[in-house]
């Protein structure tokens, strides 16, 4: 039994099956081909953390793919009274066959997947954000190729989605530029060293920008910082990413955002809104990789 608890948990060549999978089957779903490989499976998906995309793209997905996904957030369940998060994990692993959660820190569903009799699948937490990050370099793939050996310039907050960023470039060798305030440098997680070859970290955005084949951001104030709003909002008044930064990147560069976007403060709406913007796409695509990854916990490789 496999989890997807973050993005280091598969390896490469995982991860390229698992695209030639995701294109196949959202060629089919375009096609308007029923594919449901998981009649009569159930996804317990639990969240502690609201959500919009998330929950569309697995609940859908899990419909598409013949199965049934079940909601549940904190409120709903024993979890907000208090609940061992292993009882929780004991008790709903013997009633779904795959469980999705999206919480807090990541200890948490580490420790629910520790008692779980299922796969789980990490929809976020506070340090990682792995199904965002497939999709994010599927989309790539999908567009222009092989990520490898590409620039990604994060600019703005040094928080889950751009260290789960940096665990893709170690993957796939590509090389992440971040952009951040003094004060905001990403605190590596997960035991690993990074080269410069894989790993800068620059205080000037637009030299962090410079030839980027992928710029992307993401909100400067992401769940459970709330508290520091005003100073944080103060703190990335210039990484913002406008029409001018994108000057720096390539010509075909795009930009991606795992969204929800705030405009006109990470990032102008001529940029999201504009010709480079991809980040429609990947958002759509969320949904097609996760399906790709639940057929993968559940059935293993499938060669079709």
């Amino acid at each position: 039994m496999r989890h997807y608890l973050q993005f280091s948990d598969f390896s490469r060549e995982e991860y390229e099956y698992l695209f030639e999978r995701a294109a196949k089957i959202k060629a089919r779903l375009k096609a308007g081909e029923l594919y449901q490989p998981l009649p009569g499976k159930v996804l317990g998906m639990i969240f502690e953390k609201s959500s919009t995309r998330t929950r569309v793209s697995f609940e859908a997905g899990m419909f598409q793919l013949g199965g049934h996904a079940m909601y549940m957030n904190s409120k709903d369940t024993q979890l907000g009274r208090g609940e061992p998060i292993e009882d929780v994990a004991k008790v709903m692993s013997r009633m779904v066959d795959i469980v999705m959660i999206r919480t807090f820190e990541q200890s948490i569903i580490e420790r629910f997947a520790e008692n779980s009799l299922v796969p789980v699948i990490n929809g976020l937490t506070n340090e990682y954000h792995p199904c965002q990050i497939m999709a994010d370099i599927f989309t790539y793939i999908e567009k222009f190729g092989a990520i490898e050996g590409k620039t990604v310039a994060w600019i703005g907050d040094s928080n889950n989605v751009s260290r789960t960023w940096l665990q893709a470039a170690k993957t796939f060798g590509f090389k992440l530029n971040l952009a951040c305030p003094v004060g905001y440098d990403m605190t590596v997680l997960d035991g690993q060293t990074y080269g410069s070859d894989i790993f800068e970290i620059f205080r000037d955005p637009y030299q962090a920008a410079r030839n980027a084949d992928i710029v992307t951001t993401d909100v400067s104030v992401s769940m459970g910082f709330e508290r520091e709003t005003l100073q944080r909002k103060k703190d990335f008044l210039s990484y913002k990413v406008s029409e001018k930064l994108m000057l720096q990147a390539k010509a075909n560069a795009v930009f991606m955002h795992c969204l929800p976007a705030h405009r006109g403060e990470e990032v102008d709406p001529e940029v999201i809104d504009g010709p480079q913007s991809i980040v429609w796409e990947e958002a759509e695509n969320r949904m097609h990789t996760q399906k790709a990854v639940i057929e993968y916990l559940l059935l293993g490789r499938i060669e079709d």
